[in-house]
C-alpha cells in the first residue's frame, strides 16, 4: 500500500512539474505502481494475504471468547494477568 501511495506523490508531482520530479523519466514516476501490483501478485500467489486474514480472524475470535469467558467469571487466572 505504502508503494501506491509513494506512486500517487511521485504521479502528482510530474504532472504538476514539481522538482525534481520533473525533470525524471515517466517510468520512474510511475514504477512504484509496478512494484505494488508485483507485491499483490506475490503475496496472493504465496496465500500470504489469506494466511494474515485468517489470523486476524483468529485473533478477533479468541478475543471475543476471552471478553465473554471474563464476562461470566470462567476466564482463568492466567489469562486475566495480562
Amino acid at each position: 500500500m505504502y508503494a501506491v501511495g509513494l506512486g500517487v506523490v511521485l504521479l502528482l508531482m510530474k504532472y504538476l512539474e514539481i522538482d525534481p520530479v520533473a525533470n525524471w523519466s515517466w517510468w520512474v514516476a510511475l514504477a512504484p505502481f509496478g512494484l505494488a501490483s508485483a507485491w499483490w501478485a506475490w503475496a496472493d500467489s504465496t496465500g500470504w494475504t489469506k494466511k494474515k486474514a485468517m489470523q486476524r480472524e483468529d485473533e478477533r475470535r479468541q478475543a471475543r471468547i476471552d471478553k465473554n469467558r471474563e464476562a461470566i467469571g470462567t476466564l482463568s487466572n492466567s489469562k486475566k494477568r495480562r
